[in-house]
């Protein structure tokens, strides 16, 4: 596994002792992502992932896995969390008139759609499987270092309580109005993958 450091960024704290590891997507192409990050807020945006992985697989750290940042607004959470952004734009729609579809901020979409009704949207950009297959390799690595609970949610709803999970979440297991990570990724899979040693 290539772990790439992409650029200088600054967290808002350290914690060497991390209990959970949370999924999250990018909301749009991994270019725009990484320059908003880098120059939103004059330089100074403190919503920052560890790690972002791209359609294709490449895992880039973006700030040490000690580091926090303040991607939850919330001292309580941010501490205690490893966020890797997966590259996805999330919900997009048809076009109405045309055969295409856009995303949030209206950027032509030329992936794959996966189909299903979830949090009043129906069409939904895929993961990729090398995106899939970095996430599972690069969650295993970082449960064992951080000698974080093997275990994972296994699906995309919220939980009351889940700050106090020790193991894999994803976003919208927090909040529902998030939509990360959405309905295309393969929960079932990734469980196995992760338990199967």
């Amino acid at each position: 596994m290539n772990i790439i450091k992409w650029d200088n960024l600054k967290g808002s704290g350290t914690n060497k002792k991390k209990k959970q590891i949370v999924l999250l997507h990018t909301s749009r192409k991994v270019t725009e992502y990484l320059s908003s990050l880098k120059h939103r807020h004059n330089g100074n945006y403190d919503k920052i992932p560890n790690y972002v992985i791209d359609k294709e697989g490449k895992i880039l750290e973006v700030l040490d896995p000690d580091q926090t940042s303040n991607i939850f607004n919330s001292r309580t959470i941010d501490n205690n969390v490893i966020t890797i952004a997966l590259e996805n734009l999330g919900w997009v729609e048809k076009e109405p008139l045309k055969n295409r579809y856009i995303n949030w901020i209206g950027n032509i979409y030329n992936g794959k759609v996966f189909e299903k009704h979830w949090r009043d949207y129906i069409f939904w950009d895929s993961y990729t499987n090398e995106q899939f297959d970095s996430t599972v390799s690069l969650c295993k690595k970082l449960l064992k270092e951080y000698n974080i609970e093997k275990k994972f949610v296994g699906h995309n709803t919220k939980i009351n309580g889940i700050g106090s999970f020790s193991g894999i979440v994803s976003r919208s297991n927090y909040f529902t109005e998030n939509t990360d990570l959405n309905p295309s990724f393969n929960f079932e899979l990734f469980l196995k993958k992760i338990e199967d040693e």
